[in-house]
């Protein structure tokens, strides 16, 4: 079994939310032991405690020592009552501790520790105790007076609500160190894939999406018939329109590419079409179209769902009978032009609303390519991380120096839902590149402020800081649910699998949740 990085799972805005959720309701702290009681993902200059003066404590290394030991002990104990968790006085401050051991394929690798109450109903009496245990120990006063203050005592309903907290906060370690370990098994099993390919021409990506679309590419090849590319901004479609043009028989004549997005009709006839010498203002010879420029070749049109009825009648003359008349001529023209057409749109909802024709759709659609958002092969991002590091470092005004990701900036870019797709991808990786300086190794720290942000409020959203217990865990259920479903497409066996819950309880949580499937892919 491989080892747990502490100090990835110290940043999963999951367990960060659970230990708030602790602190503010009852002004505990939680720290991280492994199965020796040895203190894990612990640095003082960056953990920020709720009670500084716990910070203080186990700073020192006799705090460390005096808490593993009591770890020790509280696991000896749990290990011959078969108890789930520990419950007990810290002897070296005079308050208690939980103790709440994680567990991975039945063998505890580390323990979740609740540090800071009462779980009995003699504060008053105690707190004398616990000042003077502080102070022999060193702690500043003020620090000692400000933990005294805000210490709590726990009734029996709530140590029951700490104790499912601290439970969840153990089973969100679980959780996520398998996720990461299938990840990095799922990445070196890819590697070993010798009959699926990295790249695809330009196009990069090992996952199933990316797999079938290779395959589909594949299967066109020796066609000429007319392409439509349906996919989100960003995602690379006219990267696909150039693989099927340069893998077809017009290889060797031209390729050109017509963006429709904000021309008007009179621009756009003349820029599709031509027009002779005469035709409008300023048009003092003729001029050729692109339908003419790409006679034997591929013409790729662009966002189609852009263009107006009206031209969207004559380009559909133009794909059936080959035959268009340029703009001031009485004369038509007859080429031989493959269609590659590409949208973000929706063209079914536009027929529907009367703002795309119903034939030009069939006309273009013979064969269509559904491109996949980077949302939904997130598995591919190692790849292109990798690909643009060193598209990057080859640039001249890189200074072509070799550079990586950390494993917690990875995790923030998986967080991330990437609506501008790969191009957005792109930018980012030739931004931090390029504000890494010197470093070798650029931290989740350089990524822009959209994608740190994100990571906070986009992944799994933990639960509510007010209110009642019970709906606080309903909330992280649900978005823990929520955010599964969208990462592993919603594969209901897998993700059942990963939660440690039945196929059937799923979906029954799904239905509970409201979380529709077409709602969700949004």
């Amino acid at each position: 079994m491989s080892l747990i990085n502490w100090n990835e799972f110290e940043h999963i805005h999951v367990i960060k939310k659970l230990k708030h959720i602790l602190s503010s309701w009852w002004n505990i702290d939680v720290v991280f032991t492994d199965e020796r009681g040895e203190l894990k993902g612990f640095d003082n200059s960056k953990n920020i405690f709720h009670n500084p003066a716990i910070g203080y404590l186990i700073e020192k290394e006799s705090g460390k020592t005096n808490l593993g030991e009591l770890v020790s002990k509280a696991l000896d104990d749990l290990r011959t009552t078969n108890n789930k968790y520990s419950l007990r006085k810290w002897e070296m401050t005079g308050f208690d501790v939980g103790v709440f051991p994680i567990m991975i394929e039945n063998d505890c690798v580390g323990t979740v520790v609740g540090i800071g109450y009462f779980k009995d109903e003699q504060v008053v009496q105690r707190l004398p105790e616990v000042r003077e245990r502080l102070a022999a120990f060193g702690v500043p006063s003020d620090f000692i007076e400000k933990l005294v203050v805000r210490m709590k005592y726990l009734d029996d309903q709530e140590r029951q609500h700490f104790c499912e907290l601290c439970e969840l906060v153990a089973q969100e370690v679980v959780t996520l160190h398998l996720e990461i370990t299938r990840r990095d098994d799922r990445i070196r099993e890819l590697n070993n894939e010798l009959g699926k390919r990295f790249k695809y021409d330009s196009m990069i990506g090992k996952s199933k999406p990316m797999q079938e679309m290779y395959s589909l590419l594949d299967k066109i090849k020796g066609s000429d018939t007319t392409v439509l590319i349906q996919g989100e901004n960003g995602t690379g479609k006219e990267l696909i329109a150039k693989s099927i043009h340069y893998h077809s028989s017009r290889k060797d004549k031209a390729f050109i590419a017509q963006n429709f997005t904000a021309i008007n009709d009179n621009l756009l006839e003349a820029e599709l079409f031509g027009a002779i010498r005469g035709a409008y203002t300023g048009s003092v010879k003729d001029r050729k179209g692109l339908f003419e420029t790409a006679d034997k070749g591929t013409l790729f049109l662009d966002e189609v769902g852009d263009i107006s009825p009206s031209m969207q009648v004559k380009l559909l003359r133009v794909i059936q009978e080959g035959t268009f008349m340029p703009v001031g001529s009485t004369e038509t023209k007859k080429v031989d032009v493959r269609i590659l057409a590409a949208t973000n749109k929706n063209l079914k909802e536009m027929i529907e609303q009367g703002t795309f024709r119903e034939d030009l759709f069939y006309r273009l659609n013979i064969i269509n390519i559904r491109v996949p958002p980077l949302r939904e092969r997130k598995e591919d991002i190692p790849y292109l991380v990798d690909f643009f590091l060193k598209k990057t470092s080859e640039q001249k005004h890189a200074g072509g120096v070799a550079k990586v990701l950390t494993s917690r900036a990875l995790e923030k870019l998986y967080d991330y839902a990437w609506p501008g797709n790969v191009r957005e991808l792109q930018n980012e990786i030739e931004r931090v590149y390029v504000l890494s300086g010197t470093e070798t190794k650029i931290t989740a720290e350089s990524l822009s402020p959209k994608i740190l942000e994100s990571a906070e409020t986009n992944k799994v959203q933990g639960a509510r800081i007010h209110g009642r217990l019970k709906d606080a865990i309903q909330e992280l259920e649900r978005e823990m649910i929520r955010e599964g479903l969208r990462r592993t497409g919603w594969n209901k066996s897998k993700l059942a699998k990963e939660l440690g819950i039945s196929r059937a309880n799923l979906i029954d949580k799904v239905q509970q949740f409201g979380l529709d499937k077409r709602k969700i892919a949004r």
